[in-house]
């Protein structure tokens, strides 16, 4: 396999400004004609470009594997191995997501490495490439475990992220602490070895070097990296004609310079001009039959959501949690032993976890056309992040949101703070918390925040309507769901599209001690949910009612447009709130 990389800066500005690395790769079974060219392609393009230098590919069950011409090229490529730099390929070009241990996983890749000490191949480049994308995306974390543990990779690259086409759209992320760079399309694949017989006639070829899609490729990229095999530098030598001819007409036509970093540099290069993508937005496997194909058979999208509780958080969200357990068509995830019972996958930190972290959560359903597996995260609501990513990897599901009275809402965060011992809430009155001015303590306002920032509900839901469509969404009347859980339920299952609707009359009874709804057990009693859930406490003051009632009017009155223009019905305690306004 080989590699090349180029730096690319415009000449009428000394100061380094970007990148440009081209790599190619391909196998190491090749004739010593192929070898010999592959080194004088790199003494003309080392003419034309500072410190050209390809990055050769290896998969050592295969030396000395081929006919007598063959392994003489392989022994040349060993002679002159100091010449090039060098990555560790699959001992045997195996695809990693084929492996689910990551022992066994790293054994392959320790056999390769064995085999590089004994030949004196350098393997201090910190890159790696994966046979076929497999695993780099979709992310199989066993690769990334044992690339790390094994080889002390830290870049490595890819057609397939987020998809291959379009190519434009291709873009870098890092995932376990390995940076994973965007690679290009050049048009030069295994069967393309012979100039006279390249796809559509030579001019295409020619169209694409000069001012076509390859040449855009270079000029639009601060940083393009592509991918060829060993079988383009003999036959017509295609590879060294494409890139020679390429480099001469950038460098005619353009006011760049070409030169070449190594990987690791390269990487580093790359994420300081787009540090926006240093954080990955997962796909959905599913969606995309060139990941699927690439993506371990012992996983399945179907342990993926069908949908989600958004929250906001003290709206009743873990009692409608709990009656949606009940239901027998219905599964909801296990409970993360960090996060508060929650997986909070999709608003903070779990999310670098990737999405083989996030299936975990759920089981194998028993039955795929009829389990609707669900999650809770209350703090997905209001989360900024939270819709893009669940859309990207969850465009199909639908969504729920508990709404109360916002002042409600605020109030009960603050008793809730309370019970938790936050300094804040126990050393300030409710209406000091939410009445505080910017120049507050950092605590105190931080506290605030989470009292008033999720009841601005109109806003909330139109970033989560930016990502899915208004017939996903589903508000759920949080005052009726505490005073007819059994209406609640039976609208929800029609929303979903669950049959047959099951009969909550049966799950469910009001427990007068606790003064909620409970699930039904054995006889009349109730199984209720922890002590931590319907608080009592002492009634809000009427002075901070009536400053809440004013902050949230035009919040309020948003959201009655919003929900119109949905064609959903407004709150009972909307309305209420609607009445006492006039």
């Amino acid at each position: 396999a080989v590699g090349i990389s180029f730096v690319q800066k415009k000449v009428v500005n000394v100061s380094e400004s970007s990148a440009n690395v081209t790599e190619l790769f391909g196998l190491c079974l090749v004739y010593s004609g192929f070898s010999q060219a592959l080194l004088n392609t790199q003494n003309k393009l080392g003419a034309l470009v500072p410190n050209f230098t390809f990055n050769l590919g290896f998969s050592g069950k295969f030396y000395h594997t081929g006919t007598d011409e063959e392994d003489q090229g392989d022994d040349m490529l060993l002679q002159h191995r100091k010449d090039f730099w060098w990555f560790p390929h699959m001992w045997s070009h195996m695809q990693p997501h084929l492996f689910h241990n990551v022992s066994v996983l790293a054994e392959q890749m320790k056999l390769n490495r064995i085999f590089a000490q004994e030949h004196g191949i350098p393997t201090d480049m910190g890159y790696a490439v994966a046979p076929h994308h497999s695993g780099v995306y979709p992310v199989h974390t066993q690769l990334y475990e044992a690339w790390k543990s094994v080889w002390g990779i830290q870049v490595t690259s890819t057609e397939e992220y987020p998809h291959l086409r379009p190519a434009r759209y291709r873009r870098g992320f890092i995932h376990n602490g390995i940076k994973v760079l965007p690679r290009q399309t050049c048009g030069l694949f295994t069967h393309t070895i012979f100039y006279n017989e390249y796809p559509g006639g030579s001019k295409e070829l020619d169209k694409s070097i000069r001012g076509g899609e390859l040449f855009l490729t270079v000029l639009l990229n601060p940083i393009s990296i592509f991918m060829t095999h060993l079988s383009n530098y003999g036959n017509d030598r295609l590879g060294l004609y494409t890139f020679e001819s390429l480099v001469k007409f950038v460098q005619c036509w353009t006011n760049l310079r070409l030169q070449t970093l190594p990987p690791v540099q390269l990487a580093e290069k790359y994420f300081q001009i787009f540090p926006e993508e240093r954080n990955p937005l997962w796909q959905n496997p599913c969606h995309d039959k060139r990941h699927k194909d690439i993506w371990s058979k012992e996983k399945t999208c179907d342990r993926l959501p069908k949908f989600l509780i958004i929250g906001p958080q003290k709206t009743g969200t873990t009692a409608l949690h709990s009656f949606l357990s009940l239901h027998p068509a219905i599964t909801g995830s296990f409970p993360s032993t960090t996060t508060f019972e929650e997986i909070q996958f999709f608003s903070g930190v779990n999310y670098d976890n990737g999405i083989d972290w996030y299936m975990e959560f759920f089981p194998f359903p028993s039955n795929v056309s009829a389990d609707f597996m669900f999650e809770k995260s209350a703090n997905y609501f209001d989360s900024e992040m939270a819709p893009k990513r669940a859309a990207a990897l969850l465009p199909r599901a639908k969504v729920l949101a508990v709404l109360i009275n916002p002042t409600d809402r605020a109030y009960s965060w603050y008793q809730h703070q309370r019970a938790h011992q936050d300094p804040a809430a126990l050393n300030n009155t409710f209406h000091a918390v939410v009445t505080a001015a910017r120049s507050a303590p950092r605590a105190l306002l931080v506290l605030q925040k989470r009292c008033l920032f999720p009841g601005a509900y109109a806003s909330h839901l139109e970033r989560w309507l930016q990502y899915y469509q208004p017939s996903q969404l589903h508000v759920v009347d949080g005052a009726v769901l505490r005073s007819n859980p059994v209406l609640v339920m039976e609208g929800i299952q029609r929303f979903l599209g669950i049959t047959p609707i099951f009969n909550y009359t049966q799950a469910l009874m009001y427990d007068d001690g606790k003064g909620f709804w409970c699930q039904r057990v054995e006889g009349a009693r109730s199984k209720c949910l922890g002590k931590s859930k319907g608080r009592k406490y002492p009634e809000m003051s009427s002075e901070s009612r009536a400053f809440l009632t004013e902050y949230y009017r035009d919040h309020n009155m948003e959201l009655v447009r919003l929900l119109n223009r949905l064609g959903q019905p407004l709150p009972s305690w909307l309305h209420q709130e609607l009445q006492n306004s006039r």
